[in-house]
């Protein structure tokens, strides 16, 4: 294998890991089920005062 082989296989295949990982991160942030232990560490730092 060439560089020019191995940098374009980690170039198109890194984009889509990134792209995947990104999908995975917005859809634990937005379900439903996470919101009350969402909520629960935002009041946290607020109380700790």
């Amino acid at each position: 294998m060439t560089f020019q082989e191995i940098s374009s296989f980690s170039q198109s295949w890194g984009l889509v890991f990134l792209v995947v990982m990104f999908i995975i991160a917005i859809g634990y942030a937005l379900w439903p089920s996470n919101k009350k232990k969402f909520d629960d560490a935002a009041k946290r730092a607020l109380d700790e005062d």
